[in-house]
């Protein structure tokens, strides 16, 4: 949910919550519908934590997931360039195709793979990384320096592997749909239990900023938890592949370093050509 569709529904919930307060108030006895306003005070408090550190608990633990997202992309990036230093002392002519594959790889993360995300549907494989695992198949590697390039890379492909995971685990969501209902429920027992304090006797204004309070803070809580439970995207704050375009910046300048010309067999977004 980017800014402007927060501020397109935060306005109406409120105001649709100011209006049922005002609503009632005409109705409703002078001192509000509770006899004793301290008592009611009380269970309100009680209310009001419970769902509050409910509601806490569980946005920390989304922006845990959020972090272990941006954790991974940066290391699966990282890991990538690597991977390109480490192809160069594979035997040919598999050590330009794993050059290639690696960037078609990283392109592929920027463009459709991230697109993928933002929607949800996101595969379970990357498909570079499955013609990378054949095309590592076919070395035979001869020399101590190929050996120990063949062990390094496959202990970073790995290490990538793992790193992809941590990126992508929070695509589809990670609430379940019972906390979405019980964090719901929470918030229309609170907006009912609100309907009660309409007082006439006192002023409209402090009536609807007592709802609108209310309900505003809880609608921007909510809206905070929508926003961690599905961190990729457009928006503010999503997270963006900009370590993996760092990437691919830093493979064009490695390879122009060592004087390496490398043709990946795929476009601009990861496509196989």
């Amino acid at each position: 949910m980017n800014l402007v569709w927060a501020v397109v529904l935060l306005v109406p919930v409120v105001a649709i919550a100011i209006t049922a307060m005002l609503l009632v108030r005409r109705r409703a006895p002078e001192g509000s519908y509770f006899s004793d306003g301290d008592r009611a005070s009380g269970v309100f408090g009680v209310l009001a934590t419970g769902f509050s550190i409910l509601l806490g608990f569980i946005i920390f633990l989304s922006f845990s997931s959020y972090d272990a997202s941006r954790a991974g992309g940066e290391s699966e990036a990282t890991i990538v360039a690597q991977q390109v230093q480490t192809a160069q002392f594979l035997p040919a002519p598999a050590s330009a195709e794993l050059t290639g594959e690696l960037a078609c790889y990283a392109r592929s993360v920027v463009g459709t793979e991230w697109d993928a995300l933002g929607q949800g549907s996101l595969g379970a494989i990357n498909p570079w990384g499955a013609e990378m695992f054949r095309t590592i198949r076919t070395v035979d590697p001869k020399t101590a320096t190929e050996q120990s390039a063949y062990d390094r890379w496959m202990d970073q492909t790995q290490n990538r592997e793992q790193a992809r995971i941590d990126r992508v685990h929070g695509a589809e969501g990670i609430i379940p749909s019972p906390l979405w209902l019980a964090l719901g429920l929470i918030s229309a027992i609170i907006f009912v239990y609100m309907l009660f304090f309409a007082d006439p006797a006192e002023g409209a204004v402090t009536q609807a900023v007592l709802m609108g309070s209310v309900t505003a803070v809880i609608t921007v809580l909510m809206m905070l938890l929508v926003f961690f439970d599905h961190p990729h995207g457009d928006g503010v704050g999503r997270l963006e592949p900009t370590a993996m375009e760092r990437t691919i910046r830093l493979i064009d300048a490695q390879l122009d370093a060592a004087g390496v010309t490398v043709s990946p067999p795929c476009d601009a977004d990861g496509r196989a050509r």
